[in-house]
């Protein structure tokens, strides 16, 4: 299981609500040191979030197989956010041998969405 106590995650004040090869949740909570310069929610953070759920959630599909790296993330924006706790969901939309799909929906505290990406992740397993 990887770390989700430190580094990005701690700066980023994320907190996982399940962790499991078929569903990641991780909830966060808006704040000033994450916005842009016109006071919402850095797209970034929806980026980095996304990426998050897909890798951990994938890297424990993949178990001790190997590891998981990120090869494209491409996250829509879609409500603007200025405060409050955003929820996010990732899902596997695909598990194969080489690559994996993963979608992940963010919604704010009204259950509006308000930003959604996909993260293919590639399998590296030892040959």
């Amino acid at each position: 299981m990887p770390d989700l106590t430190g580094g990005f995650v701690a700066l980023l004040g994320l907190k996982f609500d399940e962790v499991s090869s078929e569903k990641v949740v991780i909830r966060w909570e808006v704040r000033p040191e994450l916005h842009q310069p016109f006071g919402i929610q850095h797209g970034g953070v929806y980026c980095s979030v996304v990426e998050t759920a897909a890798s951990i959630g994938g890297s424990l599909w993949l178990g001790d197989k190997g590891q998981v790296v990120g090869v494209s993330n491409q996250t829509d924006f879609l409500r603007a956010v200025r405060e409050g706790e955003l929820t996010a969901v990732g899902t596997p939309v695909h598990q194969g041998r080489s690559q994996q799909l993963w979608q992940v929906e963010i919604t704010d505290g009204d259950g509006r969405l308000v930003s959604r990406g996909q993260v293919r992740l590639q399998n590296l397993t030892a040959r």
